[in-house]
């Protein structure tokens, strides 16, 4: 009988697990899976199991392709298993291509005369997860606020950024759910930042990657009124809830949506750019709606000076601007106070009413 031996965590089964102890039973007649213990995980890890150790071990023995279930209790680091291994002597031990401790493994099996088997990656039959990915699902909110920018917008990506300027955007409700999307969608609101943190993912990383700048996913994960340090990666400034501007934001959705990563290479005015993120800085410290009108308009310029077409002027509004990299889809417009917006508001089915948005 040719026993077969794995080990790993197992923290969180997934299909993923399933298919590799298909694989590794298919070399031989006998599968003992290994996992360790509590103990042992919080000794190398620092980190508790998801489920206790007696309920791992019945989950794992119900497997069909499993014949038998150690919890090891080894504190030495990648080889947690090696007393159980070395009274078990199997005739394998299987590990997947980025198993980090081939050395020792080798020396392992050397001493039992066991064959050191690297399972090659086949197709797998499932979208792959991972156990960290799947606790970030897990952990993930169930809603998210999308975002709205006043001033600074091109400087948070990376190769535009400017030590010492700065970025100022405020997340707005209502709130985006992966089931409800009261938006348009590719509409200048952070949309994508808001999926991103939806399904557990790091968003800040995935609009770098497309070339792009970070402060959607920045504002919609820390939330509230924000200023940020230009720079590769978010650093905040300040930051207040917002109520001060409470009923006097709307967006207008101007009619086809926009692509950021398709203008991110157009000549534009980056220090009238940079101006208007610290005039909108000063408002938002001082609390100030006038300055941070005053900002808007100021970006809107250069907006304007870039190629994007003339914004309809509505009766009340104080500023206005295309939010993202503009071009299409919403634009923001400030009011001096509600009832101006619920009027401009009552006159057109293209504008709505949003409100800052900040967590306790």
């Amino acid at each position: 009988m040719k026993k077969v031996f794995v080990s790993g965590c197992y923290d969180i089964l997934h299909a993923g697990h399933l298919q590799f102890f298909e694989e590794a039973r298919a070399l031989g007649d006998y599968l003992i899976v290994s996992f360790a213990s509590a103990e042992v995980l919080w000794h190398h890890k620092r980190r508790k199991p998801s489920i206790p150790d007696d309920h791992k071990r019945v989950l794992l023995q119900g497997l069909r392709m499993i014949d038998e279930v150690i919890v090891t209790q080894g504190h030495k680091e990648g080889v947690d298993f090696e007393e159980d291994f070395l009274r078990i002597r199997p005739d394998f031990l299987i590990v997947t291509e980025d198993d980090k401790y081939g050395v020792i493994k080798r020396e392992l099996c050397r001493q039992v005369g066991a064959q050191y088997t690297v399972l090659p990656k086949t197709p797998p039959r499932f979208e792959p997860v991972s156990t960290s990915s799947i606790v970030k699902w897990v952990q993930a909110p169930t809603e998210a606020p999308l975002r709205v920018d006043f001033a600074g917008g091109w400087l948070d990506v990376p190769r535009f950024s400017r030590p010492g300027e700065f970025i100022v955007n405020c997340a707005i409700s209502p709130m985006v759910s992966l089931r409800e999307w009261p938006f348009e969608k590719q509409a200048g609101l952070g949309g994508s930042g808001a999926w991103a943190l939806l399904n557990g993912r790091d968003g800040v990383d995935s609009e770098v990657d497309l070339g792009v700048g970070w402060q959607d996913p920045a504002v919609i994960r820390e939330t509230g009124l924000c200023v940020w340090r230009s720079g590769l990666t978010p650093t905040l400034d300040f930051k207040r809830n917002g109520d001060f501007m409470n009923g006097q934001l709307a967006i207008l959705w101007t009619g086809g949506s926009h692509d950021t990563p398709g203008v991110v290479n157009h000549s534009r005015d980056y220090d009238r750019i940079a101006q208007s993120g610290k005039v909108a800085r000063n408002g938002v410290i001082h609390a100030d709606f006038k300055l941070l009108a005053e900002a808007v308009s100021i970006y809107h310029e250069t907006q304007l000076a870039e190629g994007m077409d003339e914004l309809p002027k509505i009766r009340g509004a104080i500023a206005h601007k295309y939010c993202g990299g503009g071009y299409g889809g919403y634009a923001l417009y400030l009011f001096n106070n509600p009832a101006d917006r619920d009027s401009a508001i009552s006159s057109r089915n293209d504008l709505r009413a949003v409100e800052p948005f900040c967590k306790v």
